[in-house]
């Protein structure tokens, strides 16, 4: 899959379903649906996937044009938000009230923007006898499309004219030598203040007042002949925590910069004495997502300190959170400029650990000592063949592993395995995953 996923967003006046489409599309219910205009405030955000093609689908509040209500003024600039970030914008609209004059000022507004508007008719529930979809394209927008998000008519036509619309995978891809290194972490830890040390000048807003930095801004510069694009996001908060439009499109924007770069490097508050729930979160999210993982503990200027201050720091850390074990931890200093240079090196070392590829033989023979020195329980009364093992794929390392019996391997064997291999090839900076798969006979 590629790391830059397109970005759909549904927007439309309130309660013509849009959060029912959002729960059709992705195919579990996540949005919350009522008949009530203007459930939908905070925005969902998921994956979707279709035909093999992935993408992420955004579910905005209803818009309600030329109110001065707060919340109606809130709920169209996150819309707005939504439009600016989409790739391609589904525009809902309510096929059984027919065409509204909130429809035709919105339809004015997208009629501007500079990338595909999908016209998406809902409730239209007795297809393809039901023609009242025709009426819609008096807003200029196109043809129209029915659908029933409810009982799911009509859909999987929508999703296959959605996919014409999506960017080619190759058209979101930067150039091959090109690094893309996200810059994140809760609110205020200094990520522009080390973005701006690494480039040498003032590219980004630095605030003391957290959550200063709204949009990813990139700042490209060459490093021992690679080209690094460094994005530096908008703190990322709890989502209990994000109570506004633009703070809730500033979690989206990091959320898809973090999936859409090859590097992520997460700054924390060194002069605290232990991680937050919300480092570990970022943390995880980048972990999961397959991308290289650089911990910077900033502010190492503010500590207290002697010769055992920062290996302390750095057992704590790996021995509360384990899978930590494997990222490099560099303790630095935006304000004074300590140690920022060093974390360039590491930056192409954990990327190129992302893209090495283990040759079978070695894999084999790595895997064999492990299972001679413990081999695996037994199956009913089975032997447990674990017969070889081959890495499929890079960009994170994936080693397929063939048994006999592949379900009965408990999970602690497989940790086994995956330290086995750790301690083999590190691949330090990047997760590494194992896939058990059947072999081709069951003796």
């Amino acid at each position: 899959m590629s790391d830059h996923i397109p970005v759909v967003a549904v927007v439309g006046r309130p309660n013509v379903g849009k959060s029912t489409f959002f729960n059709r599309v992705i195919g579990r219910r996540v949005a919350i649906v009522d008949d009530q205009p203007g459930v939908t405030r905070d925005r969902n955000f998921a994956h979707a996937d279709w035909a093999g093609r992935a993408f992420r689908i955004v579910d905005t509040g209803g818009v309600v044009e030329g109110s001065d209500e707060g919340m109606d003024v809130a709920i169209r600039d996150q819309a707005m938000i939504a439009v600016e970030q989409a790739d391609v914008i589904v525009f809902l609209v309510d096929g059984k009230a027919g065409v509204h004059p909130l429809d035709e000022r919105l339809a004015e507004v997208l009629r501007k923007a500079s990338k595909p508007v999908m016209l998406v008719v809902n409730k239209v529930d007795n297809l393809p006898h039901d023609q009242s979809h025709l009426e819609f394209w008096s807003l200029g927008i196109g043809e129209p499309v029915p659908v029933s998000a409810l009982s799911g008519k009509g859909s999987g036509d929508l999703l296959d004219l959605l996919l014409n619309e999506l960017p080619d995978a190759a058209d979101l891809e930067p150039a091959e030598d090109t690094i893309r290194v996200a810059v994140v972490g809760k609110p205020n830890v200094g990520k522009s203040s080390f973005v701006n040390r690494l480039v040498g000048e003032d590219r980004t807003v630095v605030s003391e007042i957290a959550g200063t930095t709204r949009d990813p801004i990139d700042s490209e510069f060459r490093y021992h002949g690679r080209s690094l694009v460094f994005v530096d996001t908008a703190g990322l908060r709890r989502a209990t925590r994000v109570k506004d439009s633009i703070e809730y499109y500033s979690a989206l924007r990091t959320d898809r910069v973090i999936f859409a770069s090859h590097v992520c490097v997460l700054l924390v508050d060194a002069s605290e004495d232990d991680l937050h729930a919300q480092d570990i979160r970022i943390a995880e999210k980048a972990w999961e997502a397959g991308r290289a993982l650089i911990l910077i503990a900033n502010k190492w200027d503010l500590v207290e300190k002697d010769t055992m201050t920062a290996p302390g720091w750095e057992k704590r850390v790996r021995e509360r959170y384990p899978f930590l074990q494997w990222v490099p931890i560099i303790f630095t200093s935006a304000l004074t400029g300590q140690r920022v240079r060093k974390c360039l090196d590491t930056i192409l070392a954990v990327n190129d650990e992302r893209s090495r590829r283990i040759d079978t033989h070695e894999v084999n023979e790595v895997l064999e000592t492990l299972v001679r020195r413990q081999p695996p329980p037994h199956h009913r009364g089975r032997a447990v063949k674990i017969k070889y093992g081959t890495q499929v794929s890079v960009r994170p390392p994936v080693f397929a592993l063939f048994a006999n019996f592949p379900k009965a391997i408990p999970d602690h064997y497989i940790r086994y395995i995956h330290n086995g291999f750790r301690n083999a090839w590190s691949f330090m900076g990047t997760p590494i995953r194992l896939r058990i798969r059947s072999g081709k006979d069951g003796d």
